[in-house]
């Protein structure tokens, strides 16, 4: 056997001895991350931690929309006013007059431009109790995402899986989120931009 041979062999025996070695770790000592995630976790059977410890007074109900099940506030239990049939006996095609917001002359629709949309795109003129999709199908209040969803659909897919809106109890299980008229207005849902809570007058003067 010629020397650069006999080097390469003993190479290879220094290599197979580094391997064989390299597997008798101390304990608490990992190959890579992923195997320490795993060791760690193969006895983890979660938090005790639960949403439903800050439901507080809201009544829930449980949804499902594709993949996603979870659960959201009851909404027709907190409108003060509906059933709305109370009051609107008759429907709106049938009334006479050219104002049809008569009763509610103190809402102002300031969610798109008049030529496209006023009380009835979205309310029920036959049934006032019910919303209405753009095509005229049926949308209970306490399903009024899916009329939101007709047009805002990227918001309403990041809604469903938990990216847009706010989380109840954040990502605690059970899943609880709040729903679009849960923080906008539908008639005004456009924030106000408004000022920190504490306004440095200091930092004004120095901007000057």
């Amino acid at each position: 056997m010629n020397k650069n041979n006999r080097i390469i062999q003993i190479l290879g025996c220094l290599l197979l001895i580094l391997l064989i070695s390299s597997c008798k770790h101390k304990e608490e000592e990992y190959h890579s991350i992923t195997d320490k995630i795993e060791a760690k976790s193969k006895n983890y059977h979660g938090v005790s931690l639960s949403s439903e410890a800050h439901f507080g007074d809201i009544k829930m109900m449980e949804i499902t929309e594709g993949e996603h099940t979870f659960l959201i506030p009851e909404r027709k239990s907190q409108i003060k006013s509906f059933k709305c049939t109370e009051c609107h006996t008759t429907p709106l095609k049938k009334l006479k007059g050219k104002d049809i917001k008569k009763a509610h002359w103190d809402i102002t629709i300031e969610h798109a431009n008049v030529n496209t949309m006023n009380c009835v795109t979205c309310h029920n003129s036959e049934n006032m109790d019910e919303l209405k999709s753009l095509t005229g199908s049926k949308i209970d209040f306490n399903k009024s995402y899916n009329l939101c969803s007709q047009c805002h659909t990227t918001q309403f897919e990041d809604w469903k899986g938990g990216a847009h809106g706010k989380k109840i109890g954040g990502w605690a299980p059970p899943r609880a989120s709040m729903t679009c008229v849960n923080c906008h207005n539908p008639h005004k849902p456009h924030f106000e931009s408004k000022w920190p809570a504490r306004f440095n007058t200091q930092k004004v003067k120095e901007r000057k």
